[in-house]
């Protein structure tokens, strides 16, 4: 696997220097200055998550700090992102870096171009409109947190109001289509989210579920529901998911992860070589022959809320079509297996021993691999301070998973 410099520029340039000029250039633009005094005087800019395809396109978030010309401090969260990354509606920057042209597409939060809804959401006035279509009146004070965004793709928000507790999907208006059947099919059957309001321009409002993650119940010792539990779970999936689109499979992802890992997180020539030849061989292993069954499609401990180690909530089923079981649980196994503590290894064994109960080793451990590998992705993305190590980490278990040692 060669990678040229061109593909790798926009990474340079949006995790280096170039990039305190774009978010103050965009900042002295867009961040009122009622009083006439000047521009802000930006502090830091640090990125906090960073999104990057075989192709180059890189996008970055960055929690940014600043001082009004009042001397008032200021959070503000920015997004810069270029090629296929660069959704329509976006400020664009064009220049040239070291002789080359480039083109990068910039937003402050909650303006997102792609998520129309999400400034809706932040808006009193505009969320109250939203819950009174949804029969809900608030009672009290509106609070909304932020649980996840991740730019021009999605953002989850919790929200609060009297007795009422909610959360906020919001998704490209394009996506809310399929994202409405998915909910409507697998609410029907299991203890998913319904749907209690949706708008035009991609928000889904949705009940707060009771009980907490099964990775909270894995850090708190909680009980954890069995494999033959989870196997119910997953054949309680309807049918009809199979008539919907699905996702690429494990052989795909796996070169997919090999050659954004060979962009962004590993420097030496010897470990991209190390994790293409990880990806050939996931990829020319036997897969083995499985029917096309209805499959969550990210089942992993996040997803399941759990009270007394029952299941009272599966979640994010907007990833739900048709697949191959075996997918489901090699998903799950690599999860649990990168959590790596003692509570996840007892459960991984357990699963495993489950699940090799029903599908042959050799064909259910490239699939984990494949997993592993694309979770070995995270700790650049998230730009965790000591992600090298973490990477290389999670590609050696990615190994030992393929290699069954």
């Amino acid at each position: 696997m060669t990678v040229t410099s061109s593909p790798r520029r926009a990474l340079d340039v949006l995790l280096g220097d170039p990039a305190r000029e774009l978010v103050g250039a965009v900042l002295a633009a867009a961040v009122p200055d009622t009083e006439n005094t000047g521009t802000p005087n930006l502090r830091s800019v640090r990125p906090t998550a960073v999104t990057v395809r075989p192709s180059g396109a890189t996008l970055v978030r960055y929690a940014v700090e600043l001082n009004r010309p009042d001397g008032t401090p200021v959070r503000e969260t920015l997004v810069a992102a270029t090629g296929s990354l660069v959704p329509e509606g976006a400020a664009i920057v064009s220049g040239e870096i070291g002789g080359e042209p480039m083109r990068v597409g910039l937003w402050r939060w909650p303006h997102d171009p792609a998520l129309p809804a999400l400034s809706h959401v932040v808006d009193r006035d505009r969320l109250r409109t939203v819950l009174a279509h949804a029969g809900i009146t608030p009672t009290g004070p509106i609070t909304v947190h932020v649980r996840s965004y991740r730019p021009a793709r999605r953002a989850v928000l919790a929200i609060t109001t009297g007795p009422h507790h909610l959360f906020a999907k919001v998704v490209p208006p394009a996506s809310l289509p399929d994202l409405r059947i998915r909910h409507e099919l697998v609410s029907a059957r299991l203890p998913a989210p319904t749907l209690l309001a949706t708008t035009d321009d991609g928000l889904a409002l949705m009940p707060a579920l009771p009980g907490s993650s099964a990775r909270t119940a894995l850090r708190r010792g909680h009980r954890l529901p069995d494999a033959e539990a989870l196997e119910n779970l997953l054949d309680r999936l309807p049918a009809d998911l199979t008539t919907l689109p699905g996702q690429p499979d494990y052989r795909r992802r796996a070169r997919h992860y090999a050659a954004v890992l060979a962009l962004t997180a590993l420097p030496e020539g010897s470990d991209r070589s190390r994790v293409a030849a990880l990806a050939d061989a996931i990829t020319e292993a036997e897969p083995g022959d499985h029917p096309v069954v209805p499959v969550h499609g990210d089942f992993y401990e996040n997803q399941l809320l759990l009270r007394s180690g029952t299941v009272t909530g599966l979640l994010d089923v907007d990833t739900a079509g048709p697949g191959h079981r075996i997918d489901d649980w090699a998903t799950l196994l690599a999860h649990l297996t990168v959590l790596d503590t003692p509570a996840s290894r007892d459960w991984a064994r357990s699963v495993l021993r489950h699940v090799e109960g029903r599908f042959e080793p050799k064909k259910l451990r490239p699939r984990v691999a494949s997993a592993v590998l694309g979770l070995a992705t995270g700790p650049f993305r998230t730009q965790r301070p000591d992600w090298a190590d973490h990477t290389r980490q999670r590609i050696a278990v990615a190994e030992r998973w393929l290699t069954g040692r």
